[in-house]
């Protein structure tokens, strides 16, 4: 299965009530994040990450992971998350790799909203 095939097996299992999505392709993993609304059209987050494995037979599945996240929770989520980023960039800092390391490894993007700015850039990698 290729990349667009993936991202469209995706879409279709998706339901019809995502809003907004932002994958974030991060070496072997994709991480997904879409915002939903209830049937209230109330937001919250879903957080998906991917990862492609091949199967004894040769084929690839994809394991998933998803976590909720509501809107009361995003502040206290944030700070959290802020703190064990911070903790670990201090307590261990990047090391340099090696130059395979760097071709095989993708960097992923962060998009910014023009709107408030208010995006982080984590580097999932270090997590």
């Amino acid at each position: 299965m290729y990349q667009e095939d993936f991202d469209n097996a995706e879409a279709q299992e998706r339901n019809g009530d995502d809003i907004y999505s932002k994958p974030v392709r991060a070496g072997k993993r994709t991480y997904f994040f879409d915002v939903k609304a209830t049937k209230n059209n109330d937001y919250y987050l879903t957080i998906t990450e991917s990862k492609r494995k091949v199967e004894k037979d040769g084929h690839f599945s994809y394991d998933k992971h998803k976590i909720f996240l509501y809107k009361e929770d995003f502040e206290k989520f944030a700070m959290g998350l802020d703190e064990v980023v911070r903790f670990i960039k201090e307590k261990c800092p990047v090391q340099e790799k090696t130059f395979s390391e760097q071709d095989t490894v993708a960097t992923p993007s962060v998009e910014h909203s023009a709107k408030d700015g208010n995006f982080t850039d984590v580097d999932f990698d270090k997590l």
